[in-house]
């Protein structure tokens, strides 16, 4: 098992944060922001570096929303999505994003019935009743 973190970051108009992966799995893909968590560090740890260094937010990490377990090339990542509430920064990609951006529920439903987000991301959004708001 190889142990991540996402962020599930909706903004005052209930938007949600999404990055688009640069690298695989899901390469080109739109995601949760959220990565590996590093030895000898905290989920909330992990996922305020990780949200800092794909988006350029700081966030104060929330409850567990829900846990995934996705195919890794060499396992199985099992990825512990965290609410999270932005305390400061400007929205910009970084390290392996390419793009950041806040999606309202019109722009997110279009990208499912396009297949331009990660696989099962939005069931699974919609199971934790984590979906962007209208």
């Amino acid at each position: 098992m190889i142990r991540c973190v996402g962020g599930i970051v909706h903004d005052a108009a209930g938007r949600l944060l999404l990055i688009r992966r640069g690298r695989p799995p899901g390469e080109g893909l739109w995601s949760l922001p959220g990565g590996r968590v590093e030895r000898d560090e905290t989920d909330h740890e992990a996922l305020v570096r990780e949200l800092l260094e794909e988006t350029g937010l700081h966030v104060l990490p929330g409850k567990l929303v829900g846990t995934v377990h996705r195919p890794a090339p060499t396992g199985t990542f099992e990825i512990h999505d965290y609410a999270a509430t932005v305390t400061a920064g400007s929205l910009h990609p970084g390290d392996d994003a390419t793009e950041a951006a806040w999606l309202n529920a019109t722009q997110f439903h279009t990208m499912e019935r396009t297949g331009t987000l990660v696989p099962e991301l939005a069931n699974t959004l919609r199971d934790w009743n984590a979906l962007p708001h209208p």
